[in-house]
């Protein structure tokens, strides 16, 4: 059994997997007792065989992490995979491969073995990320714009008028300030994907991240909505690390 973190931009995701079983735990915030937090998560847990961790956080969540995994299984593997010019069936379409962020790189991965054929992942979390691979495992690159709550919070640091608020509301035309920015923030998301995939026919959407479900619901085209793609694709390399010498 390993234990799998994925330490995202506003939240922790992690799961325990064995064999082809995939448990997911449930999210941690980020909060001055997230120690606490973990360590009630995980202290009933037997020591698995490895813990693989995929950051795309600042270090210091990372080093918070490590340290309530230390204590709970001392000198236990940890494995922290990097973005490859090419692994799993996957080629890297980043002139500078490690760039790419880790989480984009392993739903490539996921996807690339799930899947077999020609994919649009769109992650919707704080940031939207789109990457497209084909059939035969190349990236074609991707893009990169504010999620959901980041377009909220930019316009309320951008205007003197303007709140940021975390509620949601129908999505039509609205009747009030708060209405309108949730909507037209979300129909501004759900247009560039439907924009990416015009572009791109033949392509399967898949949705990821926290905000898939409330964007699928907007879509005009077909999306599958697999919210564990990155903990699926950091338990295949978790894996295969964990068969090498």
């Amino acid at each position: 059994m390993n234990l799998l973190i994925d330490i995202g931009n506003s939240r922790l995701k992690w799961a325990l997997h064995e064999n082809t079983d995939l448990r997911e735990g449930q999210p941690v915030s980020y909060d001055p007792n997230i120690t606490k937090q973990l360590f009630s998560r995980w202290q009933n847990i037997s020591q698995p065989g490895c813990v693989a961790i995929a950051n795309v956080n600042d270090s210091l969540i990372l080093n918070q992490v490590q340290i309530v995994v230390s204590q709970l299984w001392p000198g236990i593997k940890i494995f922290k995979p990097q973005s490859l010019a090419e692994g799993y069936g996957v080629r890297n379409g980043y002139q500078t491969p490690e760039k790419l962020g880790v989480d984009r790189w392993l739903a490539l991965v996921a996807a690339r073995n799930y899947y077999p054929f020609s994919v649009c992942i769109v992650d919707c979390g704080t940031a939207i990320t789109i990457d497209l691979l084909n059939q035969d495992g190349r990236h074609l690159g991707g893009l990169i714009t504010p999620g959901l709550s980041l377009m909220k919070k930019a316009l309320a640091q951008g205007t003197a008028e303007l709140e940021f608020f975390d509620h949601e509301y129908p999505a039509k035309l609205a009747d009030n300030t708060e209405a309108a920015i949730y909507t037209g923030a979300l129909f501004s998301i759900a247009g560039l994907i439907e924009h990416v995939m015009l572009k791109k026919p033949g392509f399967q959407l898949i949705l990821t991240g926290g905000d898939a479900k409330k964007i699928a619901r907007q879509l005009t085209i077909e999306a599958m909505v697999k919210s564990d793609l990155v903990l699926s694709g950091l338990a295949l390399v978790s894996s295969h690390s964990s068969e090498e010498p």
